[in-house]
């Protein structure tokens, strides 16, 4: 099986909920039917996707879930960041994550909704984060230089601006004055950026001077306003400081990133 093809094609199944018909996948990930079908079947037989009861598609198993629950058990970060996690949404009554930096990547890992009625906002956990227009990839990137953070969010794409908030940067100009003003304040806030109505803020979570990850609160912008948002950035800077003092604790946490000390 081709590795690069079965990733592609994982990849994409993760964002079908209700699967994909073997040419839908193919059309979308430009291959050919017949190398689409082969890899299909082998990754079927591995047990990482299923065929639909009606035999008209193919949809993700819930194996690759498993073995990344399985994985976050034991780095012990649940453990240790969920308490957090759920304080903040408790205290301020807003829907409370924690991602972790993975690679080029930062990836929603845990959360609290602190809003148990009325409108909730939730984004899916174990996604990659869009850099340039969430308050979860602006609090990373605020991190690092202009030069890194550039060529990461260059990597990852802006996206289709129809597809977030009506602010949302579309430019590397814009992107910078965001991460600019955030180094200013000490922590990442946007409105209206990843989706309209919406308003959230994040602060990045360190070990040392190394970003291993983020806390962040979002919900609606009639709620978090930007004064609100200054009042709730102390709360949140003092959660990524407890979290970043107990991550020695967390093996995850504790190791830095494959070819760096």
């Amino acid at each position: 099986m081709s590795l690069k093809s079965g990733l592609k094609i994982l990849d994409f199944l993760a964002s079908q909920g209700e699967g994909a018909a073997l040419s839908v996948i193919a059309d979308a990930l430009e291959l050919p039917r017949s190398t689409c079908h082969r890899v299909l079947g082998e990754l079927v037989d591995g047990g990482y996707v299923r065929q639909l009861s009606d035999q008209s598609g193919y949809i993700l198993s819930m194996r690759m879930t498993s073995n990344g629950l399985e994985f976050l058990s034991l780095t012990g970060i649940a453990d240790i960041a969920q308490p957090i996690i759920e304080r903040i949404a408790a205290e301020t009554g807003e829907l409370a994550r924690l991602s972790l930096v993975d690679g080029d990547a930062i990836i929603w890992v845990a959360k609290a909704d602190g809003q148990r009625t009325g409108f909730r906002y939730d984004p899916d956990m174990g996604l990659a984060a869009r850099l340039s227009c969430t308050s979860t990839g602006h609090a990373w990137l605020m991190t690092m230089s202009d030069e890194d953070a550039v060529a990461l969010v260059m990597k990852q794409g802006f996206g289709q601006p129809n597809e977030y908030g009506p602010n949302a940067p579309t430019s590397l100009k814009a992107l910078l004055g965001f991460l600019h003003a955030a180094r200013v304040r000490g922590y990442a806030m946007i409105d209206e950026v990843f989706a309209a109505r919406m308003a959230a803020v994040a602060v990045p979570v360190k070990r040392g001077n190394r970003c291993v990850g983020v806390i962040s609160l979002a919900g609606p912008k009639t709620r978090l306003n930007a004064a609100r948002i200054h009042t709730l950035s102390v709360l949140l800077c003092e959660a990524a400081n407890e979290l970043g003092q107990l991550c020695n604790m967390a093996g995850y946490l504790s190791r830095p990133p494959l070819g760096k000390a």
